[in-house]
């Protein structure tokens, strides 16, 4: 019997809050999960979130995906880049409304700089919106590279108004 698992596991962060953020998120994670060489593992509840950066913005809804991979780290990128662009993606302001963001948020225990990719991301452990989806799918004793575990990272970071969306 194959194994579930092949490649390596990672995690993506998933945001939207332009022309029905839900449904942009709910189709990029079908989208994710259909590229050849991805497998999702699991998928956190939705949450509601304010925005970083300008605040004349609607709420964010956000979520983290953990998948296994067999795609290298650009690679990897490079296909959530292109999924943000066929749902209309613009990147016109820094931390501005958007239809979609994909972020590699965790790849393997690694750490990546690269000019087009750094990971783990580089406002990971700021983020409410990543690390409190990010803990109802992984460990709370799960190393973060370079930056301590889930559960230090957790108390260190307020949720700040963050809501769990409940159906």
């Amino acid at each position: 019997m194959p194994s579930f698992r092949s490649g390596v596991e990672a995690y993506i962060g998933l945001g939207s809050n332009l022309d029905d953020p839900v449904v942009h998120v709910n189709q990029a994670r079908l989208a994710i999960a259909a590229v050849p060489g991805i497998t999702e593992i699991g998928f956190s509840p939705l949450y509601r979130s304010q925005p970083v950066g300008p605040q004349d913005q609607p709420d964010y809804i956000n979520a983290v995906m953990r998948i296994s991979t067999e795609l290298e780290p650009l690679a990897l990128l490079r296909q959530l880049q292109q999924i943000e662009n066929q749902h209309g993606r613009l990147r016109l302001v820094r931390w501005g409304a958007r239809t979609l963001d994909l972020d590699v948020l965790l790849y393997d225990q690694q750490i990546i700089n690269e000019p087009d990719l750094i990971v783990p991301h580089p406002e990971l452990a700021k983020r409410g919106f990543v690390l409190y989806p990010l803990a109802d799918l992984a460990a709370a004793e799960m190393p973060i590279p370079g930056l301590g575990t889930l559960s230090q990272l957790l108390a260190a970071c307020p949720a700040d108004g963050l809501r769990k969306i409940t159906s």
